[in-house]
């Protein structure tokens, strides 16, 4: 049987990444990354989309390169249409679908969201996958791929959903963040303590040095399985501020207590909710995706708790965590399985809902 091979395009945000997968098995996963805007503390979209403009025949051509795949063996060309910044996605969609027509292939348009999840399925990615009953039972090699139906936690800079997936592309959401998203909340929770861009990483390195439990910060009451976090980072801002009134180096002397209780806080929000999607589903089959499941304080929790709750626990490997093509790729490439192509009046879309 001849086989699938996919070319995905992802410039959803400040990263501009093209992969080649045959069939499940990624092949190149090429990133190109803007540092230009660690000088703005945060993505600047008009730089951002001009920095894609440079980047993305670039990124392509290695990308093949590195596959050992000629433009000529490709099956098809998946790219993100949303959700994301519009003029970056626009760079990407445009390219996709000027390739796809001169090499006359399918074009397929993903959601970001869904190939985040999706990720879990790459063909030997090398991630792990925990076995809640006993410590003996893991870690175990990620040799076998999730079953459905699955919970999945998707967690990044723009996005905080549960999504229950009960077939490769059928996917629920059972409950999103109702204004800022936790990797975003991160990034502004570095910014008030005076961290760099971005600030996320930075925490996450500083909290496993701090004490979790030093300082206490407001914790959400939001019904059902929805997420607010607008509340927890004003409750970051007033502590800090107060905090340096009384003494001007408060946070040089607690940043590794403030950056652990941070943390803390934010990985308690995340996880309350999903046990409450676990106990109303039933599900024992829990996955996390995006940005922040790269988190070590995510990471770690998600696998204690899964021990103590009998789940089968899937985390990705870290170059699948953050935003690349070889996600997109695949989830491409189940799309191609199903026949779902789209025309070439397809247009990006921001808030790209499924």
């Amino acid at each position: 049987m001849k086989p699938i091979i996919i070319l995905g395009i992802e410039s959803s945000c400040d990263e501009t990444s093209a992969a080649v997968i045959k069939n499940r098995q990624v092949l190149s996963n090429l990133i190109a990354n803007q540092k230009i805007h660690e000088l703005y503390g945060g993505v600047v979209p008009e730089l951002a989309s001009r920095a894609h403009q440079k980047n993305i025949v670039p990124v392509v051509e290695q990308a093949l390169s590195e596959s050992g795949m000629s433009k000529e063996e490709l099956s098809a060309i998946a790219f993100t249409r949303g959700p994301g910044l519009i003029g970056s996605l626009l760079v990407g969609s445009s390219f996709a679908k000027a390739m796809s027509l001169a090499l006359n292939i399918p074009l397929i348009e993903v959601n970001h969201i869904q190939a985040h999840m999706l990720a879990h399925f790459i063909e030997g990615n090398n991630g792990i996958g925990y076995k809640g009953i006993s410590q003996s039972s893991f870690p175990i090699p990620y040799t076998s791929i999730p079953s459905f139906p699955l919970l999945c936690l998707t967690v990044s800079g723009g996005h905080t959903q549960i999504l229950l997936v009960k077939e490769y592309l059928d996917m629920h959401v059972m409950g999103e963040t109702l204004d800022d998203a936790a990797g975003e909340t991160y990034d502004k929770a570095a910014k008030i303590i005076g961290l760099p861009y971005p600030g996320g990483p930075l925490i996450d390195t500083y909290a496993q040095k701090g004490n979790p439990n030093a300082f206490k910060f407001s914790e959400p009451n939001i019904p059902g399985l929805n997420f607010s976090f607008s509340g927890l980072k004003t409750s970051i801002l007033y502590f800090v501020r107060d905090k340096t009134k009384e003494d001007k180096n408060f946070v040089a002397k607690h940043i590794a207590d403030i950056c652990a209780s941070i943390q803390s806080i934010i990985v308690k929000i995340l996880l309350n909710k999903l046990i409450a999607a676990a106990k109303q589903t039933g599900i024992k089959e829990i996955a996390i995706a995006g940005g922040v499941s790269a988190n070590s304080g995510l990471r770690k929790e998600v696998i204690a708790t899964g021990e103590c709750l009998g789940w089968n626990t899937y985390i990705p490997p870290f170059e699948y965590c953050t935003d690349n093509a070889a996600m997109i790729a695949i989830a491409g490439y189940y799309k191609y399985l199903k026949g779902e192509f789209a025309e070439q009046n397809v247009a990006a879309i921001a808030r790209y809902k499924f």
